[in-house]
């Protein structure tokens, strides 16, 4: 539990750094900005340097011409220059106008100072260090973030500020006779160097990624941003397939069958992570929906004893586990008979199991305290303790159902083994009955993943044994409050359901979605407990309504070949980002003091 623990905190900060870079103001916002540094503070450096009518005039027409040549120019960039880049709206290319007209706005106020001190050249010459400034920085911009061609980029991190320091020259050589000839050699020099600065500061970042997997660091970083910035998964995920290792992975699916399909349980043997779309992390879901779409009954996928080190690499595997599971779901339920719902609890251990035939339901969760991954391990003692008892199939599921702010003691393998041979042993020690099984689920329409709330729902089956009800819940969500299982199981029983348990899909579709400690919140974090309840107590009344005589039916099956990303790996592509930036801020100061020392040297001469 400590390593994921470790591995979440590397993945928030990563995700940190990504969205401080793209925190950004609306359209409308950064156009008014836009139009105050323009017109309100460049503009006016003119008439604080020539305090006339003409010099007010002219002051008005090189604001008003800055501001439409940098609208006209983002308008441009998004919809032909970086046309088929999606992270390049009109929102964003003006909000990266707005920063650079920030910094190229402080060294034409220094310059104003200076201008005023000194002489009118100090005023172009500072101008013309801010435009270096700008080229500088947006080539940096556009070469590490954008998937566009580098010529590409080139073209537009240089045809904006060109254009601006056009408008600045023709209102030098009205205001002070022609400066071009003076000052030409600047203007070849500075965008060559902008441009060599800018690919050696990228060269160096993209040498840590290489010497760390072999390949640069910029492209991933790009994939990353991509997925973050609009939701594409595919370019993150061709990384995650490269980096990735193949292994079988295992399925396992209880289903109840009247004379139709009435539910289904299924636990892959695989995490749903790493974060948002990518990978697994929406494998409960898409699994839900396509077996439900196929078999026409109702599907909850909770989660296995497993943890980080089986994701998925990504949606492409996620289709071929959902396509074995649903080719190997094709058999006959035979088990008819069922035993009540036993919970043995030792501590804060705390073993559920119901037998169905030939086959075992068993859950564990450690609430109140953190009940997070679980070890593998234990999934190949229990299965050993179901075969001496004479069973022939087991479902284990992590109840994922209590998350603490303190990190929990982590429980002993031993202690967890004993409980549930425990609770085996009384289970099929009970008599078995025939018995009824109902099946609901519904979505929540207040709460999103931003919430915490999959877009699987809330999904109840209700197990009915000799006139006790026992009821499962599965809520997709990535864990939960401390206290809330307990307060849904006290509800559930007023209303009439004896025995029960409440599982979480561990989905992390809800990741990376928000910011904060841990970059997503478990369940009943940011949601009303009593709408959540409701919810709960409706899914379960309707699934009780549906309560009809099953037989239940269990297969393992085994997916080979499958690719993985290992916790190890998802680890160390977390870390790349923290260690990139460390190697930014230690290269950014010598390569851009370098230039810009160079730029001033060669005003100087000018």
């Amino acid at each position: 539990m400590a390593s994921d623990n470790s591995l979440n905190h590397s993945m928030n900060n990563a995700l940190k750094h990504y969205s401080s870079m793209f925190f950004l103001p609306s359209l409308k916002r950064a156009v008014a900005g836009l139009a105050v540094i323009c017109i309100g503070i460049v503009g006016f450096s003119t008439f604080a340097l020539f305090q006339s009518v003409e010099g007010l005039i002219f002051s008005l027409f090189l604001g008003v011409a800055l501001f439409g040549i940098t609208l006209a120019f983002d308008y441009v960039m998004s919809e032909f220059i970086l046309r088929d880049d999606p992270i390049y709206t009109p929102r964003r290319t003006v909000a990266l106008s707005l920063f650079g007209w920030v910094l190229w706005g402080f060294f034409v106020l220094l310059g104003v100072i200076l201008g005023g001190a000194f002489n009118f050249l100090w005023w172009v010459k500072m101008c013309l260090l801010g435009f270096a400034a700008l080229l500088t920085l947006r080539s940096v911009v556009f070469l590490a973030s954008s998937s566009e061609a580098p010529l590409r980029c080139i073209v537009a991190s240089f045809v904006q500020p060109l254009s601006c320091i056009g408008v600045f020259f023709l209102l030098w050589r009205i205001l002070a006779g022609d400066v071009t000839l003076q000052f030409l050699p600047f203007l070849v020099v500075s965008p060559v160097v902008a441009c060599l600065s800018a690919y050696l500061f990228i060269f160096l970042l993209d040498q840590l990624g290489q010497r760390t997997y072999g390949m640069p660091a910029m492209p991933l970083f790009r994939a990353f941003m991509l997925n973050w910035v609009v939701g594409l998964n595919e370019p993150f995920e061709e990384f995650l397939e490269k980096l990735g290792e193949n292994a079988d992975v295992e399925v396992s699916l209880l289903r109840f069958d009247s004379s139709r399909p009435r539910a289904s349980l299924i636990v892959p043997l695989v995490h749903p992570g790493p974060f948002k779309n990518i990978g697994s992390s929406l494998l409960p879901s898409m699994l839900k929906f396509e077996f439900e779409r196929q078999f026409d009954c109702v599907t909850c996928v909770p989660l296995g004893l497993l943890g980080h080190e089986l994701d998925l690499s990504s949606q492409a595997q996620n289709r071929r586990v959902i396509a074995e599971v649903i080719n190997s779901a094709r058999f006959k339920a035979t088990e008819g008979k069922a035993t009540p719902f036993v919970k043995v609890i030792d501590g804060f251990v705390t073993a559920s199991c119901q037998v169905f035939g030939k086959t075992a339901f068993l859950s564990f969760t450690l609430s109140p305290k953190t009940t997070e991954d679980l070890p593998q391990e234990l999934g190949q003692i229990v299965r050993e303790q179901v075969e001496n008892l004479g069973l022939d199939c087991v479902l284990m599921v992590n109840s994922h159902n209590c998350l603490e702010d303190e990190v929990s003691i982590e429980t002993p393998l031993g202690t967890l083994q004993e409980v549930s041979l425990k609770c085996l042993k009384e289970a099929v020690s009970l008599p078995s009955y025939p018995f009824e099984v109902g099946a609901a689920t519904v979505f929540p329409k207040e709460f999103t993943l931003a919430d915490g709330m999959g877009s699987g729902g809330i999904t109840a089956v209700v197990i009915k044994v000799a006139e006790r009800k026992t009821v499962y819940i599965v809520i997709d969500g990535n864990n939960m409050v401390v206290g809330l299982r307990e307060k849904i199981l006290e509800d559930l029983c007023n209303i009439g359901f004896q025995e029960g348990e409440v599982f979480t899909t561990d989905t992390h579709a809800v990741s990376a979605v928000v910011l904060g400690r841990r970059g997503y919140h478990p369940v009943g974090e940011a949601t009303d407990h009593r709408i959540l309840i409701n919810y709960i107590q409706e899914a379960a009344r309707m699934a009780e309504k549906n309560l009809e005589t099953c037989k239940a039916g269990c297969k393992r099956l085994v997916v080979p070949g499958v690719r993985m990303i290992g916790k190890a790996r998802l680890e160390s592509l977390s870390m790349l980002v923290d260690e990139a930036l460390q190697r930014a801020k230690k290269t950014v100061v010598p390569i851009f003091a370098a230039e810009g020392l160079g730029l001033i040297l060669l005003l100087a001469f000018l």
